[in-house]
């Protein structure tokens, strides 16, 4: 495992860049602020089916359908792991639905850093993470308190 901070094109295989979405997808299930991984896992995975590296398997009924009683995810397979993402409509009509998930099939599992695995997937999609605070908006600043009979002038 590489532990520099810096990531390099030839990090870029198939195989860092599945165990860097698994770390992202890993830790996007306890994040602060999982919108942005989730995303950013999302481009990655879309960005690899464009170049060939990952394949569309089948549907899968989904685990925890938000408004609906079913709901269907895309299962992916990015080197030796596999992932959901959200459907597209063409891919009701062009893949075939697998049913219910299988549980017995796991993903190896892998320790990458969340700031390494992040760094290399924003170079690789281009995703930036968003600042925390609108550059607009002024910070908070406690009020001062004159002492009693000062003037406020």
């Amino acid at each position: 495992m590489n532990s520099q901070g810096k990531t390099t094109p030839s990090n870029t295989t198939i195989e860092n860049l599945s165990r860097a979405i698994f770390t992202v997808n890993r830790h996007a299930k306890t994040a602060t602020n999982p919108k942005f991984l989730y995303n950013l896992k999302r481009q990655a995975i879309l960005k690899m089916l464009k170049e060939g590296k990952a394949k569309k398997l089948g549907l899968h009924f989904s685990e925890n359908p938000k408004f609906s009683k079913q709901q269907s995810d895309v299962l992916v397979k990015c080197g030796e792991y596999l992932f959901h993402i959200p459907p597209c409509k063409h891919d009701f009509e062009n893949l075939t639905h697998l049913g219910e998930l299988d549980y017995s099939t796991r993903n190896p599992n892998y320790r990458m850093p969340l700031t390494h695995a992040k760094n290399l997937l924003q170079k690789y999609t281009g995703v930036k993470e968003e600042s925390k605070q609108p550059p607009g908006k002024k910070k908070y600043s406690k009020p001062v308190f004159k002492k009693l009979g000062d003037s406020f002038f």
